[in-house]
């Protein structure tokens, strides 16, 4: 039995082991997955010394609950939340000592869905094509957390320096998305181009990892033949029978046969991460 690692008390909602995910595998029909909001995740990492592509917990909504065999160096960050050692008040946001056997607290978020944890050392868990992150939609990298699971940690000490603190963005009030035409921006209808892009959509509790999905008016289709399937990207905006449009986010599927009508930008995604459900969604073309 190590000594370096970490026993999970409480798993939360969904709580799952990320870093910076497996790119460059989608012909093997494998998504990207990793952080969703990554500039969280990162900071976290650097605010205990952690090399950027360490493996960190992603918690959702209801957070997480560690007892560390060692002490180890913890931070915080991503969607607000109260930050607990055996019981007692710790910073959010800030690296947190933690000795061996106290238990770390990171409680329901505040505003905002997922919170990142970074360790000192890092998960030292398998990696699967170059990354430890775990993908929900084919299964690779680590299940899930259960209670009871015991997550290995990397070696203490890294030539990284760590920082005190770092600005962090507010999840977001409303959720604005610039996007670009998509393959199939045609196959809607032009008053359905215009709606996208003028009218105001909502987070449906239905999102998760793959996508984030929306309520609000449906999208009118202009060409009704089935479509093929085809390459999807992070960010598509693709067009479910339902007419309402889904954001596929890092584990989305590699192909898919409904329309892609638009690409959110990128930089736009982490937001994304951070949208509780009923947050109002404005598309920008």
């Amino acid at each position: 039995m190590t000594d370096r690692a970490l026993v999970v008390v409480r798993a939360g909602a969904l709580s799952t082991v990320q870093d910076r995910g497996r790119p460059g595998h989608a012909h093997l029909g494998v998504p990207p997955s990793g952080m969703l909001d990554a500039p969280a995740g990162l900071l976290a990492n650097r605010l205990v010394g952690n090399a950027p592509d360490a493996a960190l917990l992603e918690t959702t909504l209801n957070g997480v609950a560690l007892r560390p065999r060692c002490p180890v160096t913890v931070a915080v960050t991503g969607a607000p939340c109260p930050v607990t050692v055996d019981g007692r008040p710790a910073a959010w946001g800030a690296p947190v000592r933690a000795p061996a056997g106290a238990l770390l607290g990171v409680g329901t978020a505040t505003s905002g869905v997922r919170s990142y944890v970074a360790v000192s050392g890092g998960l030292d868990v398998d990696p699967v094509l170059g990354s430890r992150s775990t993908d929900l939609l084919s299964g690779l990298g680590p299940a899930p957390l259960t209670d009871g699971t015991v997550l290995p940690l990397g070696a203490a000490g890294s030539s990284y320096t760590p920082v005190d603190l770092g600005p962090q963005l507010a999840p977001p009030t409303e959720l604005v998305l610039r996007i670009a035409p998509g393959p199939r921006a045609d196959w809607i209808t032009d008053s359905a181009r215009t709606t996208l892009t003028t009218r105001t959509y909502r987070v449906s509790s239905t999102s998760n990892r793959i996508g984030l999905r929306t309520e609000g008016p449906p999208l009118e289709r202009a060409i009704l033949r089935e479509l093929p399937s085809e390459g999807l990207v992070l960010g598509a905006v693709q067009v479910p029978p339902n007419g309402h449009p889904v954001i596929f986010l890092a584990d989305h599927p590699t192909t898919g046969g409904y329309p892609v009508v638009a690409v959110v930008r990128t930089p736009d995604l982490p937001a994304a991460a951070q949208a509780a459900p009923g947050t109002p969604v404005r598309f920008i073309g």
